[in-house]
């Protein structure tokens, strides 16, 4: 491939795709700064091996794999588990809250979240907040569709009983989401 080609194939799928990553990083990024360095290096590996990056909506799959593994690189650096979710908290409150009531219940919901390992926390944010399937994350975590979803399960499973005992029933919080 010439490099004008790969100049041009580069910027086709950064302009289709850069939204995404960045939101993607910014969701599990302390801050901003740190999410645009995720997203940098993800985009320079993106470019370094172009000829490696799938076509389609695969070379979107395959920039979730490389953020996300830039992502846990960037945290091997870091603090033991940062605060991330503190502006989760807020648009969750500012969507979904009608009493206060509401949002001492988000806040509840946002805490159990961020206490869940980071394993679950990313399983449960691919499917809420991405949006992918079972076979989109397999291909983002570089594991099977069978080990995606008995993972899914175990985290739901787990999230929802660390809300029983926090004293959010999945019934009541279906109920003011809604």
């Amino acid at each position: 491939m010439s490099t004008q080609a790969r100049t041009s194939r580069f910027e086709a799928v950064y302009t289709e795709t850069y939204e995404q990553i960045l939101g993607y990083a910014m969701r599990r990024c302390p801050s901003p700064e740190d999410a645009a360095d995720v997203v940098a290096e993800t985009f320079a590996t993106a470019w370094r091996r172009i000829d490696a990056l799938p076509h389609g909506d695969e070379a979107r799959l395959w920039l979730y794999g490389v953020a996300r593994n830039t992502l846990a690189n960037h945290r091997r650096g870091q603090v033991r588990r940062q605060q991330r979710s503190a502006e989760l908290n807020v648009d969750i409150a500012e969507l979904y809250s009608r009493t206060p009531e509401g949002v001492a219940e988000l806040n509840t919901i946002a805490r159990t979240f961020r206490e869940l390992s980071d394993d679950d926390r990313e399983l449960l944010s691919l499917v809420a907040w991405e949006g992918l399937d079972n076979a989109q994350i397999a291909k983002v975590m570089g594991v099977s569709r069978n080990a995606v979803r008995i993972r899914l399960h175990r985290a739901r499973k787990r999230f929802s009983q660390a809300l029983a005992s926090a004293g959010v029933t999945a019934h009541h919080f279906a109920m003011e989401s809604a």
